[in-house]
């Protein structure tokens, strides 16, 4: 008869040996409070798309191991600061990508965590059943991590953990092992809305519900134009956003640097805007695929470097710009790139865009050159 209790202890110490920095257990019961809260999210139109569409599979572990009795959560801590972060300069603007994807793709990190917690557990059970899941996974990452003592939620949706804030990546395994539980965490973000008056754009609907087809970490990630009321918003954000963690008094003066794996690229977490540009899929790949902002290919990232541009007001690019809107093949690129042209403005500009008016086929990107040309047209 094994010990549960002697097992726990066992995989906690062997999980920390292994560069695991938090681990908690919890049951494996229904997340029903949860299961509420994503039909009613679903009404109301605020998924991203990019989670797991059944939300039945998402609230019942059950689902995924028929006889699940625990769910194992894991966090290791990654870097809120960078040890010299290059500048921006006139002409050489840089862009921003967000801490979580800094260093190595954390799926990566984690689930080679976590499959060595596999390991360990069929060493030591063998027969045991186990699943594990990083981020894409059938479960709610923070769900599973709040149930477990990890944290809790904050109002802008992060599992907040005493020691590491909410600088954390979370991953988990499902297991038929009935391990015994760890008791949730008793702290609250108090009277604090920080979070919610920072939001760049207004993604939060109210405390602890976030609309991410508002969201800039979800809208830098569309391939799609993004909608135009929040372009200037994205600033020169080319990947995620921060700015919700960044104010939140739990992450002041936290930085942890002791996993290498996600320390930063300077040169990745701050690229130069312009030779994103031009940048051709072999060198992406080459760059940024050992990432995890590479997931969605270069074109949003491409497409963010252009507001980031227009953000800035960089006449240096214009060139690249006009370059972009007649001669790319990616209509949002183009019509990207003239709206970036309208905002920058000036003569080369302006007769750029007079030229594409004749010659654009596509009606989004004709919309685009239209609305920026008019307006260059009013200010000259």
């Amino acid at each position: 008869m094994v010990d549960m209790v002697e097992l726990k202890r066992m995989l906690i110490d062997f999980a920390h040996s292994v560069g695991i920095d938090k681990i908690g257990f919890a049951s494996a019961d229904p997340f029903l409070e949860l299961k509420d809260r994503l039909y009613k999210h679903r009404e109301l139109g605020y998924e991203s798309g990019f989670e797991e569409s059944d939300i039945e599979k998402r609230a019942h572990p059950e689902l995924t191991i028929q006889e699940a009795k625990s769910i194992i959560a894991i966090a290791i801590a990654y870097p809120a600061r960078m040890e010299d972060s290059p500048k921006s300069k006139p002409g050489e603007y840089r862009g921003m990508v967000s801490r979580a994807a800094w260093g190595k793709d954390y799926h990566h990190v984690l689930r080679e965590k976590l499959r060595l917690l596999e390991a360990f557990i069929e060493e030591k059970l063998p027969g045991a059943r186990c699943e594990s899941m990083v981020d894409t996974g059938v479960l709610s990452d923070r769900a599973v991590a709040e149930r477990a003592g990890l944290g809790w939620i904050g109002k802008n949706t992060n599992l907040i953990t005493p020691e590491f804030g909410s600088w954390v990546y979370l991953g988990e395994l499902i297991t038929d092992i009935p391990f015994p539980p760890d008791q949730p965490i008793e702290e609250s973000c108090g009277d604090c809305t920080l979070c919610l008056d920072h939001c760049p754009t207004g993604a939060f609907e109210q405390p602890f519900q976030l609309n991410a087809q508002k969201c800039v970490a979800f809208l830098t990630q569309v391939k799609d134009y993004i909608p135009e009321e929040y372009r200037e918003r994205v600033g020169n954000r080319l990947y995620g956003c921060d700015t919700c963690q960044q104010v939140c008094p739990k992450n002041r003066k936290v930085n942890f640097t002791h996993q290498e794996d996600c320390l930063p690229d300077p040169e990745l977490a701050k690229p130069l805007l312009k030779p994103l540009l031009t940048i051709g899929k072999k060198e992406f790949q080459t760059k940024f695929g050992p990432t995890s902002a590479a997931w969605r290919g270069k074109k949003p990232i491409q497409r963010n470097a252009i507001l980031a541009l227009a953000h800035f007001k960089d006449r240096t690019a214009v060139p690249d710009l006009i370059s972009l809107m007649k001669k790319d093949e990616r209509p949002v690129i183009r019509g990207t790139a003239a709206w970036a042209l309208g905002k920058i403005g000036g003569e080369e500009a302006m007769q750029a865009l007079e030229e594409a008016r004749s010659s654009e086929k596509d009606q989004k990107v004709q919309a685009e050159i239209d609305q920026a040309w008019s307006k260059l047209r009013s200010i000259l």
